[in-house]
């Protein structure tokens, strides 16, 4: 979207802090489920929650069939299968992992993107932006410490998250001029409903009440994100609104705390700090050289 909305970039941001609280709310309440549900029924119910944007995301000249028109297939289809995986990803990290452990390493998306942005997409990287991965995988370490604690699936599940992020990213950067958002915003969400549907037939387990009350959570709050994310985009520069995901961390504590009980020591904050770093300074390089900055972590890409 050109131009900037009624409000302006402040309502903008205020608007993105708030798209980003209710994606950790959703967050939470699919760890809430605490495992009782295989990751991929999470997330097919969750896609199926989350159709509930669609409408508030179409434009006036946007149709139903426009979610499946694309004008690079390859692209639509990656996108297809890269979001259930890391939605899977995400969901299983939250459930086996903190919320904030969880969040710093799915915050190692900007250094994903910047390695398939020079496999895939062919950009140049100067010394700056490999200075920013280094610093990512730097804190990815000092999380993890490899050979002091036993790593788990949930730590595995957070770096598909993060890397499924990456694929979206690097597919809005692909996607031609005038590319609608509601096929790149719906070939994800078809792709957890049809491939986690698929995979969940065979072992389907009904939800009980409290569950579906969680699923519901976990689908309509992001939802409500990605609508809240729209206007934020409209309202306020890609440059403005991108940093204010990492406000998620700040939620990741807070509810971490409050609702689960974790505790969080100095060596994993000090590692968290890296990853943030090495995100801020991708934007902050990236927005200097004129790229289009990477969508905040979430379903729908700002513009800017």
């Amino acid at each position: 979207m050109s131009g900037h909305g009624a409000g302006g970039p402040a309502a903008g941001i205020l608007l993105a802090f708030a798209a980003f609280a209710a994606f950790s709310f959703s967050d939470a309440s699919v760890k809430l489920i605490d495992g009782g549900l295989p990751p991929y029924e999470s997330a097919f119910f969750g896609a199926v929650f989350g159709l509930a944007a669609l409408p508030f995301l179409m434009r006036p000249d946007d149709r139903w069939g426009d979610i499946l028109r694309t004008s690079n297939r390859r692209m639509w289809l990656l996108r297809f299968v890269a979001y259930p995986i890391g939605v899977m990803g995400s969901v299983t990290a939250f459930t086996h992992l903190s919320m904030a452990e969880a969040f710093a390493l799915i915050f190692l998306q900007p250094a994903f993107v910047t390695i398939m942005s020079i496999l895939i997409l062919k950009e140049k990287v100067g010394l700056r932006r490999w200075a920013a991965v280094l610093i990512g995988f730097i804190g990815v370490l000092i999380v993890l410490r490899p050979g002091f604690r036993e790593l788990s699936i949930g730590h595995l599940g957070a770096l598909l998250a993060g890397l499924g992020g990456a694929i979206a990213v690097v597919t809005f950067r692909a996607a031609p001029v005038g590319e609608k958002h509601i096929s790149l915003y719906g070939a994800g969400v078809l792709g957890a409903v049809i491939l986690c549907g698929l995979i969940m037939i065979p072992g389907f387990r009904m939800p009980s009440l409290e569950q579906w009350v969680w699923l519901a959570g976990y689908g309509l709050l992001a939802a409500l994100a990605n609508v809240l994310l729209m206007h934020a985009a409209f309202r306020a520069p890609a440059a403005y609104v991108a940093p204010a995901q990492y406000s998620q961390m700040l939620w990741a504590l807070l509810l971490g705390y409050l609702v689960f009980g974790d505790s969080i020591d100095a060596i994993m904050l000090l590692g968290t700090a890296c990853i943030i770093a090495s995100g801020i300074l991708t934007l902050l390089r990236e927005r200097q050289r004129g790229t289009p900055l990477p969508p905040a972590i979430g379903n729908l890409p700002p513009e800017g």
